[in-house]
């Protein structure tokens, strides 16, 4: 058997168990360490291990633990409550203002998190009971959350961007800047989506009425305060590092440290709740980890096989321009995510296609962004999509399955066109970067 069929083999084995429903890391980890073993006998058994020692020696995955814990303090202290209340009441007046208010929320989570799941958390326990409480139509405010939490892997600090930095040797600071435009685009999209279909029929996002909204002014400017501290707590991560005062791990020790101190200045900082963010970070940490271990083993199996130059020849024997070979790897994406989550794919894939994004002479800090942005599509695109079964588990009873799949579809259709839009325009992506570094 030739190694490009073995290759097809390895991939297809993986898809089917997948499909069996088994946990993704001990799928990719057991199709790897199998076929290692089948190949290249007792050696092969090194492959897991070096994979664990690749793994430990990243140190940039330091920032992962820093990162969740800040989204999960954040959520836990009720920090988050106090930035939805103060959007409930400035953006109630308006058809939808609640929906809107619940992407500029999530835009807010995502600058001091790095990660979906938060966001998705925080969307689910509080902006969605209190819009389904107000009469919001229920389809449509459940694709609100989902697309509106998946800006945690676009906007900066995104632990996605760290990964895809490490994997593609390319500065994490480039990444991060290189995001901040289009997660403010696809946000600004969301927006106005949302306000044009809640103008055009008001019963899906109706006003507040004026007894909750009518409060004095004095009351109202209060509440912005509760914007201040996680925009501080921003300001001084991205700034120390962009600055070259921090580095990247030590930015994310400073985060944490600013949201602890946040929770402890307002009163919200419990034995109780500083435990439960503790065991949520250590699970989600070590889910990561887990992952990215199976998938190093898988890949590296993969690589041996000689995958990457096979798909580099099969791509350019089938004669495409260099703008099409972009669109099908994005499409292989597109499928992938309806059965990995972001992590897997790219310490599966990345590998093999970052070279010949290079090759192709594309910049491979705008097809970062590219990249993420797919991510964020497939996470949500049933019937598998990541984020479709994060929501189900976190909904309340009256939020179905079929409610949830129907939700998405307004939303990956504008991610779709934020996509081509950056792909078409590549300094969306690139500008802020060369602005920054160039001085």
């Amino acid at each position: 058997m030739s190694y490009e069929a073995i290759a097809l083999l390895m991939f297809l084995s993986m898809l089917l168990l997948l499909a069996t429903g088994q946990r993704v890391f001990g799928v990719i980890g057991f199709v790897g360490s199998l076929f290692a073993l089948l190949l290249w006998g007792r050696g092969g058994f090194e492959m897991p291990f070096n994979a664990a020692f690749t793994l430990v020696n990243w140190y940039a995955l330091v920032t992962l633990p820093l990162f969740v814990y800040m989204g999960y303090m954040f959520a836990n202290a009720g920090i988050a409550g106090d930035l939805y209340r103060m959007f409930h009441v400035w953006s109630g007046p308006v058809r939808g203002g609640l929906a809107i208010g619940t992407i500029l929320l999530m835009v807010l989570i995502s600058a001091i998190n790095g990660l979906s799941v938060a966001g998705m958390a925080i969307g689910a326990t509080i902006a969605i009971p209190q819009m389904l409480a107000r009469g919001y139509d229920k389809v449509m405010i459940t694709g609100v959350v989902q697309a509106g939490s998946s800006l945690g892997i676009l906007i900066p600090p995104s632990v996605v961007m760290v990964l895809y930095g490490m994997i593609a040797r390319q500065p994490v600071g480039n990444l991060w800047l290189a995001g901040v435009l289009p997660g403010l685009m696809l946000a600004a999209m969301f927006i106005v989506y949302i306000a044009f279909r809640c103008w055009r029929n008001p019963a899906l996002g109706p006003a507040l009425p004026p007894e909750e909204r009518n409060l004095p002014l004095r009351e109202k400017i209060a509440l912005l305060r509760a914007g201040i501290s996680p925009l501080a707590i921003f300001f001084v991560m991205m700034g120390s590092f962009f600055t070259g005062v921090t580095s990247l791990v030590e930015s994310a020790a400073l985060g944490a440290l600013a949201t602890t101190v946040d929770a402890i200045v307002k009163r919200k900082f419990t034995f109780e709740i500083f435990h439960r963010t503790l065991q949520s970070t250590l699970s989600i940490t070590c889910m990561f980890m887990w992952v990215i271990t199976a998938a190093l083993c898988f890949s590296s199996v993969f690589d041996g096989l000689g995958a990457i130059r096979a798909i580099e020849k099969i791509f350019l024997s089938w004669g495409l321009e260099p703008w099409q070979v972009i669109l099908m790897m994005q499409l292989s994406y597109l499928i992938l995510g309806m059965f990995l989550d972001d992590t897997a794919m790219l310490v599966i894939v990345a590998p093999l296609y970052i070279p010949l994004v290079i090759k192709l002479g594309y910049d491979p800090i705008w097809y970062g962004v590219i990249y993420t942005i797919t991510c964020q599509i497939a996470y949500m695109t049933p019937p598998f999509g990541y984020n479709l079964f994060l929501m189900r588990a976190m909904a309340p009873p009256e939020i179905s399955l079929s409610d949830i799949y129907r939700s998405v579809w307004p939303f990956v259709l504008i991610m779709i066109a934020g996509m081509l839009a950056v792909t078409a325009f590549p300094q969306i992506a690139l500008w802020l970067p060369q602005q920054v570094y160039s001085r």
